[in-house]
């Protein structure tokens, strides 16, 4: 966590809720956030059993719209925006020209020439002034929309059966990774079916006028599925037990998006985007080095930046790590050699001095339960 002064941190619409329902406050990424209420492997177990809510409303919302939308949006992505239709959601990077990450982020697509970006929180203002600086006398409105808007996740099996209580429209009609413009609790808001957890669940973006009333609507309607309060602690467990990279820290300005099993969202062939001839030839030279995932063969909890050793020679070093409550043992991230990367060989990670036994998985550490038809 920052070390920002509690008077300079931002507050969500929800932070005296928090404070209510016992959340413990800390800061990150330039915000009081709740790290837990009730402790980190009682609602990560939540989610991965049930359904839980959390407060995502310090991440960021970025407008834009107007004739040249799509061919702006399609110059700063890595991904193909051709590709998407209405009501679609696509996961993209945007890239500086030497082709580190400016940042990974979700593209919302309202029509051919109306879009919105949720990005990461402590990206925000520098995504909406790298969108600016390349949008140059294009014909399109960009507006930073994060200040009007909360975001609720809500998270877990039962999240359909919950939300359908409070909407009047069938969310069963929402694909993995859709969205639909709905009423939630009477109010307007963005029901988007994509989350950062592994389990199938929705993302609800909603004024934040009126992000209390809807959350404690949902608390309310929660009651019958055991619904809980859910802090970031958990929030990072439950990606990594699925290997999601995490901005600042498998993926930032000055690392390489294909060493971080990335591939798979920067389309090389598509129209000209910026980063595209480096990550060209970042391709064609081949990996230097791998994102592997790894898994503690005795007990230890794993922390980032913490070593990993062959045979107790350095190798690398953990870029997240943490305790996976679902799977009862410490898990990692890490840049290996592609050597080093293939499953099933046998590292070490340090720590405080000694040497846990570890071997390489490739993520996800668990299955996700995602409905993607």
């Amino acid at each position: 966590m920052s070390q920002e002064t509690s008077s300079s941190l931002k507050t969500t619409p929800l932070t005296n809720t928090h404070k209510e329902l016992g959340g413990k406050l800390v800061p990150f990424a330039g915000w009081k956030m709740p790290i837990q209420f009730k402790g980190v492997i009682q609602e990560h177990q939540c989610v991965r059993d049930g359904v839980g809510i959390f407060d995502v409303s310090h991440m960021g919302e970025i407008e834009i719209q107007g004739p040249s939308a799509k061919r702006l949006i399609q110059k700063l992505m890595t991904n193909d925006i051709d590709s998407m239709q209405d009501n679609q959601a696509l996961y993209t990077l945007m890239c500086l020209e030497h082709g580190g990450v400016v940042d990974d982020l979700l593209v919302h697509r309202f029509s051919e020439d109306h879009y919105f970006l949720c990005v990461n929180a402590a990206n925000t203002e520098k995504d909406f002034q790298w969108i600016l600086k390349n949008a140059g006398s294009c014909d399109a409105t960009i507006r930073n929309t994060s200040h009007e808007t909360a975001q609720l996740a809500i998270q877990g099996k039962h999240s359909e059966a919950l939300l359908q209580k409070l909407c009047e429209a069938p969310l069963s009609e929402i694909r993995y990774y859709h969205f639909k413009k709905e009423k939630i609790h009477n109010f307007a808001s963005i029901i988007a079916r994509t989350g950062y957890t592994g389990e199938d669940g929705f993302e609800i973006y909603v004024d934040a006028v009126h992000a209390e009333t809807v959350f404690r609507a949902i608390l309310d309607a929660g009651k019958e599925f055991n619904l809980q309060p859910i802090g970031l602690g958990a929030r990072d467990t439950l990606r990594m037990e699925m290997g999601y990279a995490l901005y600042g820290n498998e993926i930032n300005e000055e690392s390489r998006p294909l060493e971080a099993g990335l591939g798979w969202v920067i389309k090389l062939g598509k129209q000209e985007f910026i980063g595209q001839v480096e990550l060209k030839k970042q391709k064609d030279a081949g990996n230097r080095r791998k994102l592997a995932g790894i898994r503690l063969l005795e007990r230890g909890v794993p922390r980032p930046h913490y070593r990993v050793l062959k045979n107790g020679a350095p190798v690398g070093e953990l870029t997240s790590g943490t305790f996976s409550p679902s799977l009862n043992t410490g898990i990692g991230l890490c840049y290996v050699s592609p050597e080093y990367a293939k499953p099933g060989t046998e590292l070490e990670v340090e720590i405080r001095k000694l040497s846990v036994p570890a071997e390489v998985v490739k993520p996800p550490f668990l299955p996700t339960r995602v409905k993607k038809d």
